[in-house]
């Protein structure tokens, strides 16, 4: 019988033979990678044209398959009677998938060294798939947007969610995998995700950290002190000097103390940001309930670098207040600016991260996050011969980029297009982001010869150009160029797996 003769890890040269069967039942292209049997029914995923349908094969009646939404016939597999319920690639779908076969749904990941691929158009998920298989010992989270992206790209949480499902179930990928929902400012961002079904949410208090606080004159930090939200730290400034002064912190790698000036500052400046982070913890607890999740915290996007005291003073202060959280990024010495490697001083950052990583372990364990992690490629050695599995690397436009990069060869008019109208907007559109890209230097369209235009992805400026301008250009041209992408796959999905094997092979 078909379905006994079929386990889950069967050999690909017999899924393949079966993806033809099926394919051919049912008009079909199908994902070898996808096939999957539960109870009585094998399930896969295949395409007509461009849309992708998900098929269920199963023999009599079948409470599973009765679930899903579709039109169903009869087929012949091996010389029997199957019934062949094809049915959309949809939300609806999605959602009855994520019961029948669990692998296609996010899950915690704990203290497992992570990597976090960003999709910003729903296409890079068996890509990125594809470069994760070949490195044991990092966990993926597939699903990962932003606020601000999904309102560049017009997205919701729930789409980008189901676009990670149906990837992961395209590959057959079997392991956990996360859903993050990245840079969260409010409690009303938050329940749009929960809703979705996220299990990993990184809170961004950044609009409320105090860059000031550097260089305030102390009349100034002693104001910005007394004015704190003391209620919601549950604390007094006087209970804050009793924990902290006096005190030697020995941390292995080194020790920490605070003087009483260091100390104001620190709460001068993350005071009012570790109330809003445990606020916003708060609120996602009474959302989730019951149901598993992880926490991030991130001030990596504010003007001025976390210092280790800093860094302390943050994390001894949430874990006070009962947060607890799996990874925290810090604003890193040096620039991390989109789409491009690390600008800084590497012994510097190397004496840094050290002292990072020790406050980390300290008192958690807990990840260290590098957020803008992509293309960082001079200090990913760095960081992995020091951290070791307590390490998040997270990525979002970097696939982005890898899209424009096929669509540079398949399509050049487009691509000369899209640069034309990313030279167009990148003034307005860099506002939200670091970058020092200059137009100036990024060659126009037509002055390139179609073997050349790829070359601008290579480019400083020619990436960062492209790398923020992307909302632009999918409100412009996101039906054309999904289109592209879709029709030659293959060639998107070769050049994020070869990209995403250079992120992650320090990492390995």
């Amino acid at each position: 019988m078909v379905l006994s003769s079929l386990p889950d890890e069967r050999a690909r040269e017999d899924g393949r033979s079966l993806a033809t069967d099926l394919g051919h039942s049912g008009g079909l292209r199908i994902y070898p990678e996808s096939i999957a049997t539960t109870g009585e029914a094998i399930f896969f995923l295949g395409k007509k044209g461009t849309l992708p349908f998900l098929g269920i094969a199963f023999k009599g009646r079948n409470s599973t398959a009765a679930n899903f939404i579709g039109d169903e016939r009869s087929i012949a597999l091996e010389g029997q009677e199957f019934t062949l319920k094809l049915c959309l690639a949809d939300h609806a779908n999605a959602a009855v998938l994520r019961a029948a076969l669990p692998y296609t749904a996010p899950q915690v990941l704990g203290l497992r060294k992570s990597a976090g691929c960003g999709d910003r158009l729903g296409l890079a998920t068996p890509g990125h798939v594809r470069a994760i298989r070949q490195f044991s010992g990092i966990a993926p989270i597939f699903a990962q947007q932003s606020v601000r992206e999904n309102a560049r790209t017009g997205r919701t949480p729930q789409q980008v969610l189901d676009d990670a499902t149906w990837g992961v179930f395209q590959e057959g990928w079997r392991q956990p995998w996360g859903a993050d929902a990245d840079h969260l400012k409010t409690p009303a961002d938050i329940d749009a995700f929960v809703a979705a079904g996220y299990t990993f949410y990184t809170i961004d208090p950044g609009d409320s950290v105090d860059n000031d606080a550097h260089t305030a004159p102390p009349a100034a930090v002693t104001a910005k002190v007394q004015s704190l939200p003391w209620e919601t730290l549950e604390d007094t400034a006087q209970d804050m000097e009793r924990r902290y002064l006096g005190r030697t912190f020995n941390l292995g790698e080194f020790t920490l103390a605070f003087d009483r000036e260091s100390l104001w500052r620190a709460a001068c400046k993350y005071g009012r940001a570790i109330a809003h982070t445990v606020q916003m913890y708060r609120h996602l607890a009474s959302r989730m309930g019951d149901r598993p999740f992880e926490l991030e915290v991130s001030v990596d996007e504010t003007e001025t670098p976390t210092s280790p005291q800093e860094h302390f003073f943050v994390a001894s202060e949430l874990r006070r207040l009962g947060v607890q959280w799996v990874s925290l990024a810090p604003r890193y010495v040096g620039r991390f600016e989109k789409g491009v490697d690390y600008i800084g001083d590497l012994a510097q950052f190397e004496a840094e991260f050290i002292k990072h990583l020790a406050i980390a372990r300290h008192l958690g364990p807990y990840k260290l996050s590098l957020h803008s992690g992509s293309d960082k490629f001079s200090i990913y050695p760095i960081i992995a011969r020091h951290a070791g599995d307590l390490v998040h690397l997270k990525t979002a436009g970097t696939s982005y980029l890898e899209a424009l990069r096929a669509i540079a060869s398949i399509d050049p008019s487009l691509f000369r297009e899209i640069l034309a109208l990313a030279r167009e907007c990148y003034e307005e559109d860099r506002a939200t982001y670091h970058v020092s890209a200059d137009p100036a230097r990024v060659p126009p369209p037509e002055r390139l010869a179609d073997s050349e235009l790829a070359g601008v992805l290579d480019l400083f400026d020619g990436r960062q150009l492209l790398h923020v301008t992307f909302g632009s250009v999918l409100e412009r041209f996101g039906p054309e160029l999904k289109e592209a992408l879709t029709w030659h796959e293959e060639e998107y999905y070769t050049a994020l797996e070869t990209h995403f094997c250079k992120h992650l092979k320090a990492f390995a």
